[in-house]
C-alpha cells in the first residue's frame, strides 16, 4: 500500500527562499488550517440541525460524520497519487476547488429537501479537505527542523483549532437560529434551505484561495521538481512498528474527538446536563474547540523542553478522567468536564502524526498517506457512539470515547518507540 511517496524530509528552496522563505510558507499554511478546521467543526451544527429536519435516529445522524470522514479512506490514496504528480502546491489548490465545490452542493441538497444529497455534498467537502490535509501535513513537518516537527506542526494545528472554535458562532448565528424561525413557520423546506447561504459564502471564500494558492510562491520538494528520483527502501513502510500503532492511534483519537464534537448540543440539550436548546447549546461548542487551540500553543512550547510521548500521554490519561466525570455526573460538572477534554485533546493529532513519522526517512511520504487513511476513524466511532446512544443512552455512550483514550495513553508511553531493526 502506497500514499504520498514524495520525501518530505528533503526540501529545498531556491536560493533566497531558505529561512524567510520557509516562515512565509508556513504562515500561508496556516490559512488552510484554520478552513479545514471551520469547515470540519461545522459538522457539529448539521448534526443536530438535519437531524431535527429530518426525524433521524442518532445512529442516522451520524451517517454525517461516516460519509465526511469516509471520504480520508477512499481520497487519501488516490490524493496521494495526484499530488506526487502534480505537486503539493498543486494540489493545495486542487483540494481548495473540490471542497468549493462540495459547498456548492447543499443548494441543490436543500432545494430537494434530500438527506442522501446532503451526505453526498459532505463527501465532496470531505474530499476536498483530505486533498489538502495530505498535501499540508507532510509539508509542514519538512519545512523546518526534524527535531521541532511536533512543536511545528502543533503549532499549525492551533490554527485548525481558531477554525473550530469560530465555527459553531457562525454555524449557530446561521443555521440553527435561522432554523428555529423556519420551525415557527412549520416549514420543513425552510428548515433545510437554512444551510444554503452558509455554504454559498463558504464556497465563495475557497475559491477565492484557490485562486491566491495558485499564484503564490513556495518553497519545492526537491525529489518533487526532479522527478521519480531514487527508489524508496527496500522494507515497507508498513513495517515500522511505531508507524503502524501510529495509525491505530490517529483512528482512536480522530474518532473520539470527532464523537464527542459530534454529539455536544445534543448531551448540553439533556434535561439531566443543561437543558439548552441548540442555538444556544452550539455557543458552548466553541468552549470545547477553543480549549484545543489554547492547549496547542502551550503544547507547541512545552513540547520543545518535554518528550512528546510523556505529554501525549499526561492529555490521555486527563481526557479519561472528564469524560468518566461527564458520564457519572450531571449539572454544570457534567457540561464542564466534557467541554474541558478539548483542552487535553489539543496536541493529540500533530504529536502522534509526527511520532508516527519519526526516522522513516525517505518512506515518511508513504507513511503520511498511511496515517490520513487512518483518520477514518473519524467515521466510524462517531457511528459506534450512535447506535450505543440508540440502545444505551447518549450519556453512557461516552464510554467510546474513554476506551479511544486508554489506547493513546499506551502510544504515548510505549507505543511510540522507535523500535531498532
Amino acid at each position: 500500500m502506497a500514499g504520498v511517496q514524495v520525501p518530505v524530509s528533503d526540501v529545498r528552496a531556491s536560493a533566497g527562499e531558505a529561512g524567510g522563505n520557509f516562515r512565509f510558507a508556513l504562515t500561508a499554511l496556516t490559512v488552510l488550517f484554520f478552513m479545514w478546521g471551520f469547515l470540519t467543526c461545522l459538522n457539529d451544527i448539521l448534526i443536530p440541525h438535519l437531524k431535527a429536519v429530518f426525524d433521524l435516529s442518532y445512529t442516522q445522524a451520524m451517517l454525517i460524520q461516516f460519509c465526511f470522514f469516509g471520504a480520508y479512506f477512499t481520497v487519501s490514496l488516490p490524493a496521494g497519487a495526484l499530488v506526487k504528480r502534480i505537486g503539493y502546491q498543486k494540489g493545495i489548490v486542487g483540494g481548495l476547488l473540490v471542497a468549493s465545490v462540495g459547498c456548492l452542493l447543499f443548494y441543490p441538497a436543500a432545494d430537494y429537501h434530500s438527506y442522501p444529497l446532503f451526505l453526498g455534498a459532505l463527501f465532496v467537502l470531505a474530499s476536498g479537505i483530505t486533498l489538502l490535509q495530505v498535501s499540508a501535513n507532510p509539508y509542514v513537518t519538512a519545512l523546518g527542523d526534524p527535531a521541532t516537527a511536533s512543536s511545528r506542526l502543533t503549532m499549525t494545528q492551533a490554527f485548525n483549532s481558531l477554525g473550530t472554535t469560530v465555527a459553531p458562532f457562525f454555524g449557530g448565528m446561521l443555521i440553527l437560529s435561522a432554523a428555529t424561525v423556519a420551525v415557527d413557520s412549520m416549514s420543513p423546506q425552510a428548515e433545510a434551505a437554512a444551510v444554503k447561504m452558509p455554504y454559498l459564502m463558504l464556497a465563495g471564500v475557497l475559491a477565492l484561495l484557490a485562486v491566491i494558492f495558485s499564484r503564490l510562491k513556495l518553497p519545492v520538494i526537491a525529489s518533487q521538481e526532479e522527478g521519480a528520483g531514487e527508489a524508496v527502501a527496500d522494507a515497507p513502510a508498513w513495517s515500522h512498528r511505531h508507524l503502524v500503532l501510529g495509525a491505530v492511534g490517529i483512528f482512536v483519537y480522530v474518532g473520539a474527538e470527532v464523537s464527542i464534537g459530534s454529539f455536544l448540543v445534543n448531551f448540553l440539550g439533556l434535561d439531566s446536563i443543561a437543558a439548552l436548546e441548540e442555538a444556544r447549546a452550539a455557543h458552548y461548542i466553541a468552549y470545547y474547540w477553543g480549549g484545543a487551540m489554547v492547549g496547542r500553543f502551550i503544547g507547541a512550547a512545552v513540547m520543545r523542553s518535554v518528550n512528546p510521548g510523556t505529554v501525549l500521554a499526561f492529555n490521555a490519561v486527563a481526557a479519561i478522567l472528564l469524560v468518566a466525570a461527564a458520564i457519572a455526573g450531571s449539572g454544570a460538572l457534567a457540561m464542564w468536564a466534557i467541554l474541558l477534554v478539548g483542552l487535553f485533546n489539543s496536541i493529540m493529532f500533530p504529536t502522534i502524526f509526527s511520532l508516527a513519522l519519526k526516522d522513516l526517512g525517505r518512506q515518511t511520504g508513504q507513511a503520511s498517506g498511511i496515517l490520513c487513511l487512518a483518520i477514518v476513524g473519524g467515521a466510524l466511532v462517531p457511528l459506534l457512539q450512535g447506535v450505543v446512544a440508540d440502545s444505551a443512552g447518549l450519556q453512557l455512550s461516552f464510554l467510546v470515547p474513554i476506551v479511544c483514550y486508554v489506547y493513546i495513553a499506551f502510544y504515548g508511553l510505549k507505543g511510540s518507540e522507535v523500535v531498532a531493526k
